[in-house]
């Protein structure tokens, strides 16, 4: 039933698009003041929308945009209102864990002002709107959420890139907590059956780089082909990769990422790639990597002792909705 599911989400004709996000914006917009409206509302078509930081960001560099910490009790119920707007109940509760994590750092390492759980930044880009494109950003330490709405054409839900630090918290009244463990367990239990089946060649590298490959670039380009073919794993095998890929693109309703799935469909979900990189025991490190005609996946976790886990979904052209806003300009201009 699940991989049902899924499949239908990957092959389904491209759905209508929802007015919810817009009126969450625009609520969200209307309960600021000026002061903080003069934050929050950016142009569309500046230069800090595609500025794209997972890392943690300091003055005099510090994100644009509201954070949590300067909006009332009654901003911030509203502003993750426009969060669950767009993102599935299960990616929101993982926000807010990622989040919670900076408690944790703050007391690991000691600093309570790089570590702070209100620096989370909403930016509205443009005017919500049902006929000219406009977009939003929420983005923080290992949270980077970027939507751009294009009327008639579709909406961008990449970059899109999650985090976690610790991977696993390993004492203390959290002790157990993983919060991006599917991230992990997923493409292990795809790395395991390929192994099991002779397929050998899907480890690409004894070696994990010490990152992921994309890091904070605004525009990427095709990696190299690694790994094994979705059309030369066996149905159950094929099965374990799209409920990995799900695992991405499920932190968005189906609605929201409607128009990157069907990109991925017409490029043919046959051609994707998966391959492993480094260790394949718990502790050691690791890097994988889901690669379409039209998409990247990356996952990491080879920091601070390979408990630090990293994983983003990219585009090749669509990142920041480019792809929908070159359709917009020369069919509409």
């Amino acid at each position: 039933m699940k991989t049902l599911l899924i499949l239908t989400l990957l092959t389904s004709p491209l759905l209508a698009q929802v007015p919810a996000t817009m009126a969450a914006a625009e609520k969200f917009l209307a309960a600021l003041d000026p002061s903080q409206k003069a934050k929050a509302a950016l142009p569309f078509g500046g230069e800090e929308r595609e500025n794209f930081h997972y890392t943690p960001q300091a003055a005099p560099h510090e994100r644009a945009g509201l954070p949590l910490k300067e909006m009332t009790d009654a901003q911030r119920v509203i502003a993750m209102d426009l969060i669950h707007s767009a993102l599935s109940d299960k990616a929101a509760f993982k926000i807010e864990q990622i989040m919670g994590l900076e408690g944790v750092l703050a007391e690991l390492e000691k600093d309570p002002v790089k570590r702070d759980s209100g620096k989370y930044f909403i930016t509205i880009f443009g005017t919500p709107s049902a006929t000219s494109p406009w977009g939003w950003r929420f983005e923080g330490h290992h949270c980077s959420i970027n939507l751009t709405l294009v009327p008639g054409k579709g909406i961008s839900v990449t970059p899109s890139f999650l985090g976690s630090n610790p991977a696993e918290i390993r004492s203390g009244p959290k002790q157990g907590l993983r919060v991006l463990a599917a991230e992990e367990d997923l493409a292990r239990a795809l790395l395991g059956t390929l192994l099991a089946s002779g397929k050998s060649t899907v480890i690409f590298s004894e070696k994990a780089p010490t990152e992921i490959i994309t890091g904070e670039k605004r525009e990427i380009t095709v990696l190299d082909p690694v790994g094994i073919l979705a059309s030369d794993m066996t149905e159950t095998q094929r099965a374990a990769l799209l409920t990995l890929i799900h695992e991405y693109t499920g932190r968005y309703r189906p609605e929201v990422a409607a128009t990157d799935l069907e990109k991925m469909k017409k490029a043919g979900l046959e051609n994707i790639r998966f391959g492993w990189a480094g260790g394949i025991q718990f502790g050691e490190p690791y890097y994988y990597r889901i690669q379409g005609p039209t998409f990247l996946m990356e996952g990491a976790n080879t920091q601070n002792q390979a408990n630090h886990l990293h994983a983003t979904w990219r585009d090749f052209t669509g990142d920041f909705g480019r792809d929908l806003l070159r359709e917009h300009l020369s069919g509409d201009h």
